[in-house]
C-alpha cells in the first residue's frame, strides 16, 4: 500500500475521542509513509486528518464535488486537489487513487461510500484492504447488523470477513498490509 483512503465525518462528533482518533489515524499514515486520500473538505474530522497528515509532513490528495466545494470549502492547504462534478466521480476518482481504505466515525456518507466499496470488495471489484476503524465502539450495532446478516442467510460469512475491524489504527493498518494472504480465494 502506498496510499489510504479514509472515509470520515464532516462533523467532529460530541466525542473528543474521535478527534484523537483522527489524528492517531494520521500519525500512523505518515508513519508508515502512506498517502492520504480523502474528501477534500476543511469541515469535522475530515479536516483534522487532513491538517494533522500536513503538519507531520504526510501528503494528502482531496476529491471533492464542486457543489460540496462551495459549500464546505474545499481544504486549501493540500498538495493536490481534485474537484469533480458529482458523487459518483468522487467515488471513482477516491477508489482509483487509493491502494486500501478505512471508515472511521462519520455519518450517512462515510456510511455509503463504506458499504460500496465493501460490496465492490465482495464481487471482486477490486481487491483493496477495507478497514473500519471502532473509535468509541461506534460501528458496535453495525458490526451486529453484520453477523445478523450472516445469521440470516444473506451475507457469507467470508465475505464479511472480508471487512477489516479494529479499535486500534496501528494493528488495523498491519492486518490491511497483510490482506492480499486473507482474500486470497475468496470470490462472490
Amino acid at each position: 500500500m502506498k496510499s489510504v483512503c479514509v472515509y470520515c465525518g464532516s462533523a467532529s462528533g460530541n466525542s473528543p475521542t474521535y478527534t484523537a482518533q483522527a489524528k492517531n489515524l494520521a500519525a500512523q499514515l505518515v508513519e508508515h509513509k502512506l498517502d492520504l486520500v480523502y474528501g477534500g473538505g476543511d469541515v469535522g474530522l475530515m479536516k483534522v486528518i487532513a491538517d494533522e497528515v500536513l503538519r507531520l509532513g504526510g501528503h494528502v490528495t482531496g476529491v471533492i464535488p464542486q457543489a460540496l466545494f462551495d459549500r464546505e470549502v474545499g481544504h486549501p492547504n493540500l498538495q493536490k486537489l481534485h474537484i469533480v462534478n458529482n458523487m459518483h466521480e468522487r467515488k471513482a476518482l477516491m477508489a482509483e487513487l487509493s491502494d486500501g481504505f478505512i471508515a472511521m466515525p462519520g455519518g450517512l456518507g462515510t456510511l455509503e461510500e463504506l458499504f460500496e466499496m465493501f460490496t465492490w470488495l465482495q464481487l471482486g471489484f477490486h481487491h483493496k484492504p477495507l478497514g473500519l476503524l471502532n473509535v468509541n465502539s461506534y460501528y458496535d450495532h453495525l458490526l451486529h447488523f453484520l453477523e445478523n446478516a450472516v445469521q440470516a442467510g444473506f451475507l457469507k460469512a467470508e465475505h464479511n470477513a472480508l471487512l477489516i475491524k479494529d479499535v486500534d489504527c496501528s494493528l488495523l493498518l498491519q492486518r490491511m498490509q497483510h490482506f492480499e494472504n486473507a482474500i486470497n480465494g475468496v470470490r462472490a
